[in-house]
């Protein structure tokens, strides 16, 4: 990048223009967040609801729900193939105009779904086909936000910017928790498990409005509209000289060079995606299930996790920007593994006091954090802007499939097999192991230089 375009990107940058773009980004992935998060914490009346027919355990209706869960997130990678084609030759504006629209129009006919006392057999159907949609629109969500963020962020910031995209998905863990600790307050359980379960998923509608708002404001991000310009039939001087100092023009991407990189970065972010979840979404359920705890007992706990989640994350973006991504995310992964045992042993404990049990589940949302805080800007770092929307979101999207998506029907399902209550731990250490010694293989300069065109 000439200092020329590197000064009008930082413009771009501190400009209320690029700050628009920042909120647009962010609030999209807040939407989504928010409904995987309640639909998480409401996972052991959904299951009641939609999944559990006469004689049915509540183990069974629990992994069926947690299967549909799933479900969802292994329609991410198709959705971000599919939109981040889209976005990498349309721009990112329409396609993040699209995804909020269907991702907005799912959750919301989720809230008005009939149940399978009313409807039968249908009613699980009609939830996982809500699922799949909410899937392909969130796959096509992530790479999208990322791309606009970073791509609008200065050199040197932009572990800042691509932090508040981690940081929205503590925000919508959060407030899904939030509304549901209200509900779980102030109505009875019989009324929360017929109707009240329904209202975070309405709640959907005017925040998606919202967003539709600010993003039909978005412009597109100065590295698209360079790309784009390169690609006219008329090169510049350098281009052409470049061009032919290089013999037969080759793809800016490979097609090989793209699936590397995207193998890599989802072995980067495994713990990440696993950690996250067990820790941020599937605990509830786990207490719940397995340690007899009380549904706001389980609520409680989450929101103390989500808040040390989102305590780190911005710093932890902002660190990552001084010292490198690899220090950053490594240094997350690897206390993750250390700390997995002994802060499940502590809730395990009931002689723990309830100070503790507390100090324990902060702790772990604040380590997992770390590795969050610098994942998108260490993904959108590996790809050129040709082919970021769809690389980052693949590489995200097939890690959060595998990862993610099946924490709550592995943990619950192993656990009801083995009987053994540390799944979650041994979970949790394999995938930050693994995904430490991917996270050595970057390199440690990445944070200084500028993206690739």
């Amino acid at each position: 990048m000439t200092p020329r375009l590197q000064h009008q990107a930082e413009e771009a940058a501190t400009s209320p223009r690029s700050r628009r773009a920042l909120l647009a980004g962010s609030v999209g992935n807040f939407i989504e967040w928010y409904e995987f998060g309640v639909y998480g914490y409401f996972a052991t009346i959904i299951a009641a609801n939609f999944f559990t027919p006469d004689g049915g355990s509540d183990a069974e209706g629990l992994v069926k729900t947690y299967a549909s869960f799933a479900l969802a997130f292994f329609f991410r990678p198709i959705g971000a193939a599919f939109f981040g084609r889209l976005g990498d030759r349309m721009g990112r504006r329409p396609v993040l105009i699209i995804v909020i629209l269907l991702m907005t129009g799912a959750t919301t006919l989720i809230g008005v779904l009939p149940t399978y006392a009313t409807v039968g057999a249908a009613a699980p159907w009609l939830l996982t086909l809500l699922r799949i949609v909410q899937g392909l629109s969130a796959g096509g969500e992530f790479g999208g936000a990322v791309s606009i963020m970073t791509e609008f962020a200065p050199r040197g910031r932009r572990g800042l910017y691509g932090s508040w995209q981690s940081f929205t998905v503590a925000l919508g863990l959060l407030a899904g928790a939030g509304i549901a600790a209200v509900l779980a307050g102030a109505l009875s359980e019989v009324q929360l498990h017929d109707w009240g379960w329904r209202l975070p998923f309405l709640l959907t509608l005017p925040l998606g409005l919202i967003a539709l708002w600010l993003r039909l404001k978005l412009e597109e991000t100065p590295s698209f509209r360079r790309a784009r310009g390169e690609k006219a039939p008329s090169p510049t001087p350098e281009a052409a000289a470049k061009q032919a100092g290089a013999g037969t023009p080759a793809p800016p991407a490979p097609v090989r060079e793209q699936a590397r990189a995207i193998a890599l970065g989802a072995g980067r972010l495994m713990g990440w995606s696993a950690a996250g979840y067990t820790f941020l979404v599937v605990l509830p359920s786990y207490l719940q299930n397995t340690l007899d705890a009380t549904f706001q007992q389980a609520l409680v706990a989450t929101v103390l996790a989500n808040l040390g989640f989102a305590a780190s994350i911005i710093p932890a973006g902002v660190l990552s920007d001084r010292v490198g991504r690899r220090a950053v995310m490594t240094a997350g992964a690897v206390l993750v593994a250390l700390l997995a045992f002994p802060l499940m042993h502590v809730l395990q404990d009931s002689g723990a006091s309830t100070t503790a049990k507390g100090v324990a589940v902060f702790v772990a949302g604040a380590v997992v954090g770390l590795m969050a805080g610098p994942g998108p800007a260490m993904l959108a770092e590996m790809f050129p802007t040709s082919a970021r929307y769809t690389g980052l979101g693949l590489a995200y999207s097939l890690s959060n499939a595998v990862f993610s998506g099946c924490a709550g029907l592995i943990i619950t399902e192993v656990i009801e097999r083995t009987g053994n209550i540390d799944i979650p731990a041994y979970y949790v250490v394999v995938t930050c192991v693994v995904s430490a010694v991917a996270l050595l293989t970057l390199r440690g300069d990445d944070h200084r230089r500028a993206l690739r065109d």
